[in-house]
């Protein structure tokens, strides 16, 4: 298998892109992750009433 042709190292396209202030906040803080949960497990049970 080939590698990746833009992988050089040190130029712009090597580096993931860094995560911003506010990111970075939303993915720490326990409130925030919470809440998340809580919506994406009423999506679900929102699939599973809709395939019975």
């Amino acid at each position: 298998m080939n590698p990746p042709v833009n992988k050089e190292p040190y130029q712009q396209a090597y580096y993931p892109p860094m995560p911003t202030a506010f990111t970075r906040m939303m993915r720490t803080n326990v409130l925030w992750q919470a809440i998340r949960f809580v919506v994406i497990n009423l999506k679900m049970l929102k699939l599973m009433r809709k395939s019975h």
